[in-house]
């Protein structure tokens, strides 16, 4: 294929490097000509491993050629990799000007020809960017439609300096963000030699995954620094525990909670943070990351609690009430919480739960119980079918299959999910809404 890469910056350079090494012929455009005469003499204008010789070797096929000229460049592409720079302003907001321009000068390029090229960014943007700015632009410059006269798309990078090379070839995975089968077409046909099967989403999705990426990165580093403070405060050797912490790849490093759902509860996670923070200040140890998560986990209750209020229903139907499935443990259970602001609000509440029987609960369970929910047995329906009668609203709280049939068969005016996993039927219903979906 003929693939331009625009701006050679350090992830210009090595995508446009590497990419040549998978046998397309490749134009890497900038107008910096400190970038451009290093590769142009076979060398590379950044530090990074493996690089020179990736370069040295595309310019001795031919497959690696450098311009400053991208309308030329691109006049027989059949794809562009935008590349350019996205820095940071002093605010927090993305500098788009490096983009924008380039967009501009791509418009041009594609009013001045007709087969179809597919403009496919790998500028790291804010979600919402390419559709809503990059594509219209695109439009109004070249005067032709996307997706039918060219293709939008964008496939972020996951290159880290220092082993950028080792990266591009083996990456976690390859995101395509696409509008069309076509520009899909030819973003598989660019990474095909890449063992990692393509993932096609939206082009916002794409968007936001290098963000959560990087995010989740940043709160890792985070986590352990403040574990590590606090540890070594009170005399224990961080590093011995957070390596067997790592040896964990069921929970603690693994796909494991990394679901968008409701808030966590129970008698272990809230109780021990709450014990680690106290331990924290004892030491004097300030550590803003986890002190943040309960006021977060609180956050997510209060938004149910504020969807329900808001959609003006005043019988909620609550299907799940202990804190994860296949328990009756109610012990700080998010749902309980819930019920029990709704409660106090004047809504009725009707409750479901496969597994809860007033008559079995004991001890601290059922103490919690009778603190927070004293009218629990006048709440409990036998039935999704009964909990569900005249209810205006259902919150979801269990994948239990019958209370979802339920659901599906009422079809209530608000469908509040809080599991996230129910199936098609139930998301296919005019009043539902996941929490965080």
């Amino acid at each position: 294929m003929n693939v331009v890469v625009v701006g050679l910056g350090y992830v210009g350079a090595v995508t446009a490097a590497c990419l040549s090494k998978l046998g397309h012929t490749v134009v890497g455009v900038d107008v910096d000509p400190q970038k451009l005469e290093p590769l142009a003499r076979g060398t590379s204008p950044i530090v990074e491993p493996g690089l020179d010789e990736l370069v040295r070797s595309g310019r001795a096929s031919n497959r690696l050629q450098v311009s400053s000229d991208l309308a030329a460049s691109a006049r027989d592409a059949d794809l562009v990799l935008v590349s350019v720079g996205t820095p940071a302003r002093s605010d927090g907001t993305v500098d788009l000007g490096f983009v924008e321009r380039v967009t501009e000068e791509l418009g041009a390029v594609i009013a001045n020809r007709s087969p179809f090229l597919a403009i496919v960014y790998r500028s790291t943007v804010p979600p919402g960017t390419v559709d809503g700015r990059l594509r219209p632009l695109l439009e109004r410059t070249s005067g032709r439609r996307a997706d039918d006269d060219f293709g939008v798309g964008m496939v972020p990078e996951f290159l880290r300096e220092g082993s950028g090379v080792d990266d591009f070839f083996a990456p976690p995975f390859t995101v395509a963000g696409v509008r069309d089968d076509r520009t899909l077409d030819l973003v598989t046909r660019t990474f095909a030699a890449i063992e990692q099967p393509v993932h096609a989403v939206s082009v916002e999705a794409a968007e936001s995954i290098k963000y959560a990426c990087n995010a989740f990165h940043a709160v890792k580093i985070t986590f352990a620094n403040e574990i590590g403070r606090l540890l070594s405060a009170i005399d224990i050797d961080t590093r011995e525990v957070m390596r067997v912490f790592c040896e964990d790849r069921h929970l603690n490093i693994s796909p494991a909670y990394l679901r968008p759902g409701f808030s966590f509860g129970g008698s272990c996670l809230p109780k021990d943070l709450r014990a680690l923070m106290h331990i924290a200040r004892i030491a004097d140890v300030d550590l803003p990351m986890l002190n943040g998560v309960m006021r977060s986990n609180e956050s997510h209750l209060r938004l149910a609690t504020r969807r329900i209020l808001d959609s003006g229903e005043r019988v909620v139907a609550l299907l799940g009430l202990s804190f994860k499935p296949q328990t009756d443990d109610l012990r700080e259970s998010p749902y309980v919480e819930l019920a029990e602001y709704l409660g106090g609000k004047g809504l009725e509440v009707r409750i479901f739960d496969p597994i809860i029987r007033p008559e079995r609960l004991f001890g601290t369970n059922r103490q919690y119980v009778e603190r927070h929910l004293p009218h629990l047995q006048r709440m409990l329906c036998s039935s999704p079918e009964d909990a569900l009668c005249d209810a205006g609203a259902a919150v979801v709280a269990t994948s239990d299959p019958t209370a979802v049939r339920a659901v599906v068969d009422a079809s209530p005016h608000v469908v509040l999910d809080l599991h996230g996993s129910v199936g098609a039927e139930l998301e296919a219903l005019p009043g539902y809404s996941g929490i965080a979906w």
